[in-house]
Parts: C-alpha cells; sequence; structure tokens
C-alpha cells in the first residue's frame, strides 16, 4: 500500500496540510474547537425534542438516551464531516496541484486528520460521561478506541476514493451530499436496532444493519462505549473487514486516476 505509505515518507508535508486544513476549518471561529462539542450536543438537544417530546418515540425511553444518542452522533458527524468535506478537497486545492507535484492523496487523507481532532475531542468527552454516569461503562469503554481507529480507516478510504472519482466526474460530490440525508436515518443512531415495532421486521433490521457499512461500526464502539459490553463479533469482523477493503478501494481508485488529476482539476 504505497498510497498510505507515503504519509510516512512525506509526514511533514503532510503535517503541514493538516495544519492548514484544521486552521482554516476553524478561523474566525470564537469558540475554535468547542464547536466540536456544540454541534452534537446542539443536534442531540433537537433530536431529544422531537422524539422524545413532539413524536413521543418508544426508543426516546432507552435509559441514559442523549448518551445513547452521543455515542451515534459522534461517529457519524466525522464521518459525513469528513467524507463531505475530502470529496471536494482536490478541487479545492486545484492550484497547489497544478504548480507542485507531490503525493496527491495528502490532500484527503489531511482533510479527513483535521475532522479527526474533532472526534477525537468527542470521543473523549464520551469517555468522561460514560465513566461518570455509567458505571457498567467503565470497564469496557477503552475498547472502544481502536474500534474508532477502524472507523478512521474507513472513512479515509472512502474519501480518497471520492476524492479521486470527484475529479473526473464532478457530479459525485452532490450525490454524496444527497446520500447523506438517507444515510442517517438508516443507520441505528437516534434508535437501537431492537426497538419497538422495527423489531418486528427482522428483514428491515437484517438490512439496515449488514448491507450499510456504516451500521456495524456505530454498533461495535457503542457496545463498550455505552452498553459496557464487549461488542459482537460479527459487527468488530465487519468493522474491519470493512476498514481494509475501503482502504484498499482507496489505493485502487487512486492510483488509476493519479496521472490525470493534475490536468482534470
Amino acid at each position: 500500500m504505497n498510497v498510505y505509505a507515503d504519509l510516512i515518507r512525506y509526514r511533514e508535508l503532510f503535517r503541514n496540510l493538516f495544519r492548514r486544513d484544521l486552521q482554516a476549518k476553524y478561523r474566525g471561529s470564537a469558540l475554535g474547537v468547542l464547536w466540536t462539542i456544540a454541534n452534537p450536543i446542539m443536534l442531540m438537544g433537537v433530536y431529544l425534542l422531537v422524539f422524545s417530546v413532539v413524536l413521543k418515540a418508544r426508543f426516546a425511553n432507552v435509559s441514559h438516551y442523549p448518551l445513547f444518542l452521543l455515542s451515534g452522533l459522534a461517529i457519524w458527524t466525522f464521518f459525513a464531516a469528513a467524507l463531505q468535506s475530502a470529496t471536494r478537497s482536490m478541487l479545492d486545492n486545484a492550484n497547489l496541484i497544478r504548480k507542485i507535484r507531490f503525493p496527491r492523496q495528502l490532500v484527503p487523507l489531511s482533510v479527513v486528520g483535521a475532522h479527526l481532532v474533532s472526534f477525537g475531542v468527542m470521543l473523549l468527552l464520551l469517555l468522561v460521561l460514560n465513566a461518570i454516569v455509567l458505571p457498567r461503562a467503565r470497564a469496557t469503554e477503552l475498547l472502544a478506541i481502536p474500534l474508532a481507529l477502524l472507523v478512521v480507516g474507513l472513512v479515509s478510504g472512502l474519501a480518497l476514493a471520492l476524492a479521486s472519482l470527484n475529479v473526473l466526474f464532478r457530479d459525485v460530490e452532490f450525490i454524496v451530499a444527497a446520500l447523506l440525508v438517507p444515510w442517517f436515518f438508516l443507520t441505528p443512531i437516534i434508535y437501537p436496532l431492537d426497538s419497538g415495532t422495527l423489531a418486528r421486521h427482522t428483514h428491515v433490521i437484517a438490512l439496515i444493519h449488514w448491507v450499510n457499512p456504516l451500521s456495524p461500526a456505530v454498533e461495535a464502539v457503542r457496545a463498550p462505549l455505552f452498553l459496557g459490553t464487549m461488542p459482537f463479533w460479527g459487527d468488530a469482523l465487519y468493522l474491519v473487514v470493512a476498514c481494509i477493503a475501503a482502504l484498499a478501494l482507496g489505493a485502487f481508485v487512486f492510483t488509476r486516476v493519479d496521472d490525470v488529476i493534475a490536468v482534470e482539476v
């Protein structure tokens, strides 16, 4: 995987790109990285209002539902924001790509890295909150860290593939933006898979759980982080395979378009 080995060989360049993307993300912001926490908490407040008060959904009665919601939103916020930003990253850096010859895969990967800071802060907050509020999770919650790193690998591979494809087909970024809305509701973030009437539709549960590559990731991380249990082996294995497959896909797509990126951007 020479595509990813360049992260080490050109680590100084990657560090500069990462620093630039991170500064650009929070430039002019009074709260800075604190928006990492504020955004999911505001979303959590909206979902609590809608599903607990307005719709009175049964799954909102889950014990410590706000923490259940946050454990899913942390993963989704990182996934959606990193994927959408990285998809158009090569087009946004067209001037740099045209002028200088360097490993261009560093561009979308540095964008993912900038969003990883937000994800890390949110995960740290959850580790502290869950340790205080959920005694059951104290013995297992640190297992969420290596599982979260697999999520980072999954996002990195998808981001590289989509950024490469978007250079050739500019519709990709619009397709990604359109898919993220239904994708959110087809991922068990605001509801558990065994909730209410959904539990009676086993085929629907199977589709949501196994066809959507993000569902096993959410379920695997949530198990030690919120439920205080070991992740289901099927979810953990699925996440490992999905991470490897996404990284391989990203490398494959990038190597096929690398020679024409400078021309197409």
